[in-house]
């Protein structure tokens, strides 16, 4: 019954995040990228909490991956968030 219900709610995350990342104008990718920035800043907190536990199992190995594909995400985000705001920069000379 748990496994049914959290397929349940993935699959529904799942579409109502492409259909929000579809409606979204190009003019509010950049402050929406700052924002699923802290989202992932939050999940890195988070999985080192749960990386850090001290158990050698399955949490501790889900818990590493989490950190190392959130701070991807992150330092990937902030590069694109930087360069976008880069090319509103008025030019000097």
């Amino acid at each position: 019954m748990d496994a049914v219900f959290l397929t349940f709610i993935l699959m529904l995350s799942i579409f109502l995040g492409f259909e929000l990342i579809t409606k979204v104008p190009a003019t509010l990718h950049t402050p929406l990228m700052s924002g699923a920035n802290a989202i992932s800043g939050i999940t890195v907190v988070g999985a080192i909490g749960l990386a850090g536990t001290g158990q050698q199992d399955l949490s501790n190995w889900l818990g590493a991956a989490a950190v190392a594909l959130a701070s991807i995400n992150v330092v990937g985000g902030y590069m694109v968030t930087d360069r976008m705001l880069a090319m509103f920069k008025k030019r000097e000379g």
